[in-house]
């Protein structure tokens, strides 16, 4: 009995792979109590197969233990291993979408995470909505930024629809907390402005005044003339450098020729635009120009922005 309890609390230990600092292990749905324990074995750890099955059905949990991927550790014993299987605490990665970045470099950056299978890769961007339950509905701007874990294997198309979802409830709480009388006429007005914000935010403390700039424009029906959309508009024929040509070529998402909101967001906003573009800072400036230094010179007038433009841009 000694002997026994000594061996369930004892580390199982690897046989590498060499260089291994874990094990995975992978438990498909249907796999019986004793070809978990086979697993297990062939993973690389240490153990007898047929004394791990023992120990699953003396515990009386042999049939609680839960489809998975695990990562079994060198210091990991017997009973430890069990419970982790029935509680099912599957080993994790997570990947990162930061604010700002538009639907195809979200893509790539599914792409380029660890162990996630590349389902939505093979799709087009309207297939891949129509497989999130959204069919008809532009991909840009329609998921949350942040850090989301998943288990070895999942489909990137699950992260998609978790970023959606967390989209879709960030939304809807700010709206219910815009101010009154706001020129937007939905949350998917909001949507898009806030994108705009994230894209021309270079200083987070600047964020509510750009979304005040943006809003007194709206008001006053002059044009947004904000770079981003041009750009956005562009896409893959905009080589890092906008020209004057390019401001003036008529797309829907130039914002010098065309009045209002483009017809999209242009990127993913966090929480901070979102909130910007409905609560915008109370401000008489109609214009703001980058100092260089990652902050904005806000101005009411065209002569002040003029001005501005000179000291900061043209260096005069």
């Amino acid at each position: 009995m000694g002997t026994a309890l000594w061996w369930l609390q004892s580390p199982m230990g690897f046989r590498p792979p060499p260089g291994a600092q874990v094990l995975d292990l992978e438990i498909e749905l249907g796999t019986s109590p004793r070809q978990v324990a086979q697993a297990v074995a062939a993973s690389g750890a240490q153990v007898w197969p047929t004394a791990l099955f023992g120990w699953f059905r003396v515990s009386g949990q042999a049939r609680q233990i839960k489809a998975g991927n695990y990562e079994i550790t060198p210091s990991m014993s017997p009973r430890q291993l069990l419970s982790m299987l029935v509680r099912g605490e599957e080993s994790l990665k997570s990947v990162t979408l930061p604010e700002g970045l538009n639907f195809s470099q979200v893509l790539a950056a599914l792409r380029r995470a660890e162990q996630l299978k590349p389902d939505a890769q093979q799709l087009s961007p309207s297939q891949i909505m129509s497989a999130l339950g959204r069919p008809g509905v532009h991909p840009e701007g329609r998921f949350f930024p942040d850090t989301y874990t998943y288990a070895k294997g999942s489909s990137d198309l699950a992260v998609l629809q978790r970023a959606a979802r967390a989209m879709d409830k960030r939304l809807a709480e700010v709206w219910t907390q815009r101010q009154d009388k706001l020129p937007l006429r939905s949350p998917e007005d909001a949507l898009v402005l806030a994108s705009i914000i994230e894209k021309e935010t270079g200083k987070p403390s600047d964020r509510a005044q750009i979304g005040g700039v943006f809003i007194n424009r709206l008001r006053t029906g002059m044009l947004l003339q904000t770079d981003p959309t041009v750009i956005y508009g562009l896409g893959e024929g905009f080589d890092g450098n906008l020209r004057k040509r390019d401001l003036l070529a008529d797309t829907p998402y130039n914002t010098y020729t065309r009045p209002g909101l483009p017809p999209t967001p242009i990127a993913m906003p966090g929480k901070a635009a979102l909130l910007a573009a409905v609560q915008p800072a109370p401000t008489r400036a109609l214009y703001f120009v980058a100092k260089g230094d990652g902050s904005s010179h806000f101005s009411a007038s065209l002569d002040e922005h003029n001005r501005a433009v000179n000291k900061y841009i043209r260096g005069k």
